[in-house]
């Protein structure tokens, strides 16, 4: 067997410690590399850089501040989406991996859509922002600005405020646009909201009679820390879903004073004479009239009004 001194006067040859003298000087030119040495320089000696120079020599081959990456999944690094950080671990120079800016802004978005639940509503109104909102015609500007209060208070109190808005006007001036938006800016305030399309959601529940889901979904709905109803008045109305749905849910939020918004092409009145009347014709003022006693306590009416953007388009 040959002694390990012959293998290494092998080895170690005049090249080899040339290029090895290279490489240290490579890597000790690292801005951050020296950033970090000096910032320790009361730990770190030549012999402590001598024994990391392997993973200064890591640290030094990645990415950093994502350059180098086009995007997340083009990520040049060992772990994607992470980049390396020089420590000190037990004398010697080590390596971790933190998350990159584009991993952080990944996992921003992805926890931004996380906080919000959308039931049957469609995509065009989950992406709709405040800021893409035209405002030419007034009653816009005031819609927004009474969104924007409700920001406004929460960032003030860090507490959501009882009442949310009562949106209502003509079919496609942007109602669900607007419910869209807001429910979009209190996800990134890490603010959870469920937007739900009234009249597929109460078919669904009548479905969910039939599979057992029906108190599941109910209570989902009905405590979510911001509720948005949109399109209320549209559906053909039974007095089990106004009573038992829709009243049920609203009951709930008006004690717990759970912020509710909702969109209608009806304004107070008409709502109230729309949910007099079941969809087998017979009349029921009492009974409309205590829904609309707990949608005028949980919200604040706004008219909105203008063209009809689906026209336009």
């Amino acid at each position: 067997m040959e002694r390990i001194n012959e293998t290494l006067k092998r080895v170690v040859t005049p090249e080899f410690t040339s290029r090895l003298d290279e490489l240290q000087q490579e890597v000790l030119e690292e801005p951050n590399i020296q950033a970090f040495i000096e910032e320790n320089s009361d730990e770190i000696s030549k012999q402590v850089i001598n024994r990391s120079l392997s993973k200064l020599y890591e640290y030094k081959s990645q990415s950093h501040d994502c350059k180098g990456c086009p995007s997340l999944d083009e990520c040049a690094n060992f772990m994607k989406g992470y980049e390396p950080k020089l420590v000190l671990d037990r004398s010697l120079i080590d390596v971790e991996y933190v998350r990159c800016k584009r991993g952080g802004i990944e996992d921003e978005r992805k926890k931004v859509t996380s906080m919000i639940d959308s039931i049957h509503m469609p995509k065009e109104v989950m992406e709709a922002s405040l800021s893409s909102l035209d405002l030419q015609d007034d009653s816009r500007v005031v819609a927004v600005r009474a969104a924007k209060d409700f920001l406004n208070e929460w960032e003030r109190t860090n507490k959501l405020p009882a009442k949310g808005l009562y949106i209502y006007g003509k079919f496609g001036v942007g109602k669900s646009y607007l419910l869209g938006a807001l429910a979009n800016e209190l996800a990134a305030r890490h603010i959870h909201s469920v937007v739900v399309y009234v009249p597929e959601f109460l078919r669904e529940m009548k479905q969910a009679i039939q599979d057992q889901s029906l108190p599941e979904k109910v209570e989902f709905v009905k405590k979510a820390p911001v509720l948005m109803l949109d399109d209320i008045g549209a559906e053909t109305m039974s007095s089990w879903t106004r009573d038992e749905i829709i009243g049920t849910i609203l009951h709930y939020r008006m004690s717990e004073q759970l912020p509710t918004f909702m969109s209608s092409n009806f304004n107070y009145d008409e709502l109230q004479h729309h949910l007099s009347y079941t969809q087998r014709g017979e009349k029921e003022v009492v009974k409309a009239g205590r829904i609309m006693e707990r949608i005028k306590a949980l919200t604040i009416p706004v008219a909105l009004q203008g063209k009809n953007w689906r026209e336009h388009k």
